[in-house]
């Protein structure tokens, strides 16, 4: 049985970027690798690299574990917990800083973009959390982790961090391979088409949230930037606003691209973008009433639970089986 990882942080509402990029492939990949284990976990560590509202938090961390189940997320194909209560992730993350070199840590592109945002009070965690995120991944010897095109350079470190240590220590991590979706990796902002669609975008008109207001939804797509050539034709280069939204189309829709660009040869944006608008209100709309109902009920805490437990028993023995290998603890 192959192993899938992955993990998101609880830094507030999903964006409609982390649902169709990683979320919704979760879904189709639950029905399609019927011989796979999926380890789905919120990961609340990685969100302390950053000062934290310890109630927001924990609010967070909940309110994503809904939202995973309401988007479609089956708790019977697939093992959901919370990072923080499987403590072989801060054990095995010790293991990896001490296997990984500090210059390797410096190159990592989001850490040397997060620096030069967060100018004072830099945490030492900033620095060092792809060896949590190489242990996050190593603990259960994925296979294949999705990643969108940002998290390509994270994973690449931790296959060398597991080749570096299965050769000075013997065979003890599996080395994961890449999954990336075909379609939707990376959804832009709807105002600057050239960024990536981000929950800290300065400008909110450009972000759509799983949980906005669906007439906002409506309002955001509506007055999404595309360009002053009116041909509703999928052209990253030339045409980066429409094709970002084409490929939102596609995805909800089910329709592929040449499709939606035949099905609107005649058509100008006004048309194109008011039905978009109300096709996404209407995909939102029963993911929503689901999180809901998800969000008070004691089913969601049995699943965390069961998840927790499922990645405790895998994570202790591996966690046991590296100790030895570094030869911690006592010999029995």
């Amino acid at each position: 049985m192959k192993r899938l990882v992955s993990g998101i942080q609880p830094s507030g509402n999903l964006t409609l970027g982390n649902y169709l990029g990683a979320i919704k492939q979760f879904i189709a990949l639950q029905e399609e690798l019927t011989d796979t284990e999926f380890f789905i976990f919120i990961a609340d560590l990685h969100a302390i690299t950053v000062t934290q509202d310890k109630t927001q938090l924990r609010k967070n961390i909940r309110s994503l574990a809904a939202l995973y189940l309401a988007c479609g997320l089956d708790p019977n194909k697939v093992n959901l917990f919370i990072q923080s209560e499987v403590i072989e992730h801060n054990q095995l993350g010790y293991i990896m800083e001490s296997t990984v070199y500090i210059p390797e840590l410096e190159r990592m592109t989001q850490y040397k973009d997060k620096k030069l945002k967060q100018q004072a009070g830099i945490k030492s965690n900033l620095l060092t959390y792809p060896a949590l995120m190489a242990a996050d991944i190593l603990l259960y010897d994925a296979d294949l982790v999705p990643v969108g095109e940002d998290q390509k350079q994270h994973l690449e470190l931790t296959r060398n961090l597991a080749i570096r240590f299965n050769s000075q220590h013997g065979d003890t991590f599996k080395v994961p391979e890449p999954l990336t979706p075909k379609i939707g990796g990376k959804i832009m902002s709807l105002q600057d088409p050239t960024k990536k669609m981000s929950k800290s975008d300065d400008n909110q008109k450009g972000v759509i949230y799983i949980l906005d207001d669906l007439n906002a939804i409506k309002n955001k797509i509506k007055s999404a930037v595309t360009d002053s050539d009116t041909q509703i034709r999928y052209d990253l280069s030339e045409k980066p606003g429409i094709s970002n939204l084409l490929s939102i189309y596609s995805i909800i829709s089910g329709k592929s691209i040449p499709t939606l660009e035949k099905d609107y040869a005649d058509a100008n944006y006004a048309v194109f973008k008011s039905d978009l608008a109300n096709k996404l209100a209407d995909y939102l709309r029963p993911i929503q009433e689901r999180y809901q109902s998800l969000l008070t009920s004691p089913d969601l805490d049995l699943v965390l639970d069961r998840g927790r437990d499922k990645a405790r028993h895998i994570a202790y023995k591996k966690i046991q089986k590296v100790y030895k290998r570094l030869g911690l603890g006592r010999i029995r």
